[in-house]
């Protein structure tokens, strides 16, 4: 039975389940003086069944899902010949590919070998039978526990408690999720910087004044010259993103006081969505306009001025970058800026207009104090949104990692390496490929420090109003 089908027949399972609860609690009812005495209101006797019956069921198709893969492998495994434990894992790990492909479809060759075709005939089947048992245990689960449930549908029994108990369960296991998740990520980057940290010395790392990761990855590669000082990649980092906040602060600020202060609803109506809409373009539409627009209209007008005969001016630049990025940006500072100007309460503006304050005084003085927690949050998320950026970087900035200040100069940032050094053929052995995690590590130290910040200034500036 197809997976999709399964989960159509529990949906339907667990309606019937419903609707067969809330029945016999309103026949009940009829025995005790009508639903008006019942403990809880029907819905909650029918939503009690409906859970136990899908619950089960729910609960039997994740922990197959998990396991199935796992054990359809070694079933596999055990099926083909004894030579095939000999052979290298990354050889075991095409072979066990290819049978996948065979089983699929996806293979059609009077070559293969007839154990790989005698092993996707088993994996097929493994899979059907695998499939039917999987619904025939969720649809008998279903079937008893929600039989179950619906017996003990009683007048004095508290559905609503327990439903509700259900669903705090439901939301705390959901919240753990993403604890846990949080909590995993740190330590698997924490434990790869660890290991690259016994290659190289932390010391080296966070005060090298030269980025060349060029190490062997295999033995039969000769290694070449590395350096993992991370100085230049941090430099560029926070030169393209200063250039970006430099632009949209500003920007999406004066924006927010407009439409909020200035603007008309007409064209409130009008110019919000239209800066909106800058939030939505995919950032590889705007590298690509940085790349083949501003990148060499910068160098044009830099050429044309002179400044080449100063400075190194490239069609690559962290200020083509940084423009680019800025206006991306804009958005998140005007919209979230807008929001919490808004939310302002209207009697203090009336209060500071009444004590003879002018709007551009009651601005200043009164209605951005009182914004600020929301205006230092907006800046932070562009903030971390211009760290984070990549698409951008590569197209318009390069991947040359120079220690320079000279925005007209090709840089990198710390995500771009992290993409360059985590594609092609790597492996988890090598420092070159646990740089990237230490470069990891020292983004999110760096963003935890800004978060602590930004908290720090809302905590100082907050004010409460009645």
């Amino acid at each position: 039975m197809d997976f999709s089908l399964l989960l159509l027949l529990v949906a339907a399972g667990s309606f019937a389940a419903f609707t067969l609860g809330r029945g016999r609690s309103l026949k009940l009812a009829e025995t005790v003086g009508g639903p008006r005495y019942l403990n809880s209101l029907p819905y909650y006797y029918g939503m009690l069944t409906a859970l136990w019956a899908l619950l089960p069921a729910l609960a039997l198709l994740i922990v197959w899902m998990i396991f199935e893969s796992t054990i359809l492998e070694s079933m596999v495994i055990s099926q083909l010949p004894a030579n095939f434990h000999d052979t290298d894992p990354a050889e075991q790990g095409l072979i066990l590919n290819q049978i996948y492909n065979i089983v699929a479809g996806q293979v059609v060759d009077a070559n293969i070998p007839q154990y790989m075709t005698d092993a996707a005939q088993h994996v097929h089947s493994m899979k059907v039978t695998s499939n039917w048992l999987l619904a025939s245990l969720a649809c008998s689960g279903m079937l008893l526990f929600g039989l179950f449930a619906w017996r003990r549908v009683a007048p004095e029994l508290q559905a609503r408690a327990r439903v509700e108990r259900l669903f705090r369960w439901a939301l705390l296991g959901c919240s753990m999720i993403a604890i846990l998740t949080t909590v995993g990520i740190v330590m698997s980057v924490l434990f790869e910087s660890l290991r690259f940290f016994h290659a190289v010395p932390i010391s080296d790392f966070l005060f090298g004044l030269e980025w060349s990761p060029q190490t062997a990855i295999r033995k039969d590669q000769v290694a070449g010259s590395s350096s993992f000082g991370a100085i230049p990649l941090f430099t560029g980092t926070l030169l393209i993103a200063s250039i970006a906040m430099i632009i949209a602060v500003p920007t999406g600020l004066m924006s927010a006081i407009y439409l909020s202060e200035y603007a008309s609803k007409r064209v409130r109506s009008y110019v919000k969505p239209l800066l909106e809409v800058l939030a939505g373009i995919p950032t590889v539409v705007y590298g690509f306009f940085a790349a083949i627009t501003v990148a060499p209209f910068i160098r044009d007008v830099a050429v044309s001025i002179g400044l080449n005969d100063y400075v190194n001016v490239t069609s690559e630049s962290a200020l083509a970058a940084g423009m680019v990025m800025g206006v991306m940006i804009i958005p998140f500072i005007s919209s979230l800026s807008d929001d919490v100007i808004n939310a302002v309460p209207q009697s203090l503006r009336d209060g500071a207009l009444g004590l003879g304050a002018t709007h551009s005084e009651m601005i200043r003085q009164v209605v951005i104090p009182a914004a600020l927690p929301g205006i230092v949050g907006g800046v932070l998320l562009a903030a971390s949104r211009a760290i984070g950026e990549t698409m951008i970087v590569v197209m318009a900035a390069g991947l040359a990692a120079k220690l320079t200040a000279n925005p007209l100069d090709s840089v990198t940032t710390v995500t771009v390496q992290i993409v360059s050094l985590l594609v092609g053929d790597q492996e988890f052995d090598s420092p070159k490929t646990l740089a990237a995690f230490a470069l990891g590590l020292m983004l999110f130290l760096v963003t935890l420090a800004l978060n602590y910040f930004a908290l720090h200034i809302v905590k100082k500036y907050r004010e409460q109003y009645e």
